[in-house]
């Protein structure tokens, strides 16, 4: 099974599968390259980054492959000064905008830095834990970044701040954004391998990487099943989300964190669900688009919310902790990211009463950032939730990573033209509209379906072990994985300590 749960120890640093040359070399490249790398309680309280970091970051752009970006690898950037936040970049969705008494509390991801997606987190979480322990060697490997997109920007980021080589897998139809970033970020081109299809096509991903693996240099960091993903977002994701959660509180007594609602994707963000439920006993949504139901009804298909990828059940999912499936539309999603960004559309929405900042928030919404939304909308209408229940969400990467759909939503939805009339509409039929189909409630059953039929995936093609597989369903094994991390930010200490790179602080 990809994952270094069981590496707790000093011995596990020199057993089977790692290499103390590996370790020296690649902190011998960290040290001459004066990189240090933050621990995941850093990140997830960056009041807690050395003052000498934080001070040198003014003098940092942040979309520079500059190593002192790692350090901007959370939850809290001030994208106007550089410097930190008290709290979280987030926005309120009032009643007005959603239709719902509930509020809809949405974290914003374009804030983190160099690809302006949370997903540069995951990269980040991935890769650590192998690199401390002598897993991944910088000077010799490639590192492999599977995606649907925003990952493998991230994984290509820290690849080029290591100096070392980093491949993005991705689908062909991604935005063409996504395909622009990297070519001016990758050290060859043939490090952009383009799969065929699009969201849905995971299992050309596989196969890309199952491919690439048959040359030892190249290391797949599989966002799918590599389980630092999720412990990254549940050590890093949910404090800044709980945080974010007092923080409006503070003032309104009374308000319960109710839900937190994520696509699936590659399950990561879910992780975050776990560490909130565990506080706030708050239920964990899992989203899907509505023309590829894997979840609600074993179904298959095609869609372009950007950053979901389905047709199967990702191995760091932690499905028997999840309280609710729901599916939404891509019609409903490019609707109204086309009526979100035209002036018609935000007119119709002042005009209900949405406050001028809500309307500004509306930049930091991508695709799946939408989705989000409406699954929390959806989610609260069947769950009868009011006024004192809050939703947390996440807008996983903003509205400018989709510039180029435009005009192609344009043409193959709207018949070639989007008027004032045409974002009102989408904005009646997929906002206040948003309805309660397609969501379900899970029982025990309908979490046990959902889990099984993860095997075929990783059991029966990818070759996990029916045991470890298994393994995954009791909440004991979450808990130990959660335990690791404060394990890896001691390797974290050591190494920097080992690489010389930590007495620049």
């Amino acid at each position: 099974m990809s994952t270094p749960v069981a590496e707790d120890s000093r011995e596990a640093r020199t057993g089977p599968g790692t290499s103390t040359e590996v370790l020296q070399r690649a902190a011998r490249r960290f040290g001459e390259q004066g990189i240090v790398l933050p621990t995941f309680a850093q990140l997830a309280e960056p009041q807690r980054i050395p003052a000498a970091v934080l001070a040198t970051l003014a003098g940092v752009g942040r979309n520079e492959a500059d190593a002192r970006n790692l350090w901007r690898v959370h939850w809290y950037n001030d994208t106007a000064s550089g410097g930190l936040r008290e709290v979280p970049s987030y926005v309120v969705l009032p009643p007005e905008f959603t239709g719902v008494a509930s509020p809809i509390l949405v974290a914003f991801g374009d804030t983190f830095p160099m690809i302006g997606a949370h997903k540069v987190l995951a990269a980040y979480a991935c890769l650590v834990p192998r690199l401390v322990t002598g897993a991944f060697d910088p000077t010799a490997q490639r590192a492999v970044w599977p995606s649907t997109g925003n990952y493998a920007r991230g994984g290509v980021a820290i690849s080029r701040i290591m100096g070392c080589r980093g491949v993005a897998v991705l689908p062909e139809n991604m935005s063409r954004e996504r395909f622009e970033w990297l070519e001016r970020w990758v050290a060859d081109p043939g490090d952009i391998v383009a799969t065929p299809g699009s969201e849905s096509n995971v299992k050309e991903i596989y196969d890309a990487c199952a491919d690439l693996a048959a040359t030892e240099r190249n290391v797949i960091f599989n966002q799918f099943s590599e389980f630092s993903n999720h412990a990254g977002h549940y050590a890093v994701t949910g404090p800044a989300l709980a945080h974010a959660f007092a923080d409006h509180a503070a003032a309104q007594p009374g308000l319960r964190l109710a839900a937190f609602v994520a696509a699936s994707g590659s399950s990561g963000t879910l992780g975050a669900g776990d560490y909130l439920k565990e506080r706030h006993d708050t239920r964990i949504v899992a989203v899907e688009a509505l023309e590829c139901p894997t979840m609600l009804y074993n179904g298959f298909g095609e869609h372009n919310i950007q950053g979901i990828g389905d047709k199967h059940i990702p191995l760091v999912h932690n499905v028997m902790n999840s309280d609710a499936a729901v599916a939404v539309s891509d019609a409903a999603t490019d609707g109204l990211f086309m009526a979100f960004g035209h002036e018609g559309g935000r007119r119709v929405l002042a005009e209900r009463g949405t406050p001028a900042g809500v309307l500004a928030s509306l930049d930091h919404f991508g695709l799946s950032s939408i989705c989000n939304v409406l699954a929390a909308i959806k989610y609260a209408r069947t769950a009868s939730l009011g006024a004192d229940d809050v939703i947390v969400t996440v807008a996983t990467d903003g509205a400018a990573l989709y510039e180029s759909e435009r005009p192609r939503l344009s043409g193959a939805r709207f018949g070639g033209s989007f008027d004032g009339a045409a974002a009102a509409a989408q904005i009646e039929t997929h906002l206040f509209g948003a309805d309660t189909s397609h969501v379900l409630l899970l029982d025990e059953v309908g979490r046990s379906r959902i889990f099984n039929l993860g095997y075929f995936t990783w059991v029966e093609q990818q070759g996990v072990s029916v045991e470890d597989f298994e393994a995954r369903r009791q909440a004991a094994f979450w808990d130990r994985l959660h335990a690791m991390v404060p394990a890896w930010d001691a390797m974290i200490d050591e190494f920097n300590a080992r690489s010389g790179a930590a007495a620049l602080l």
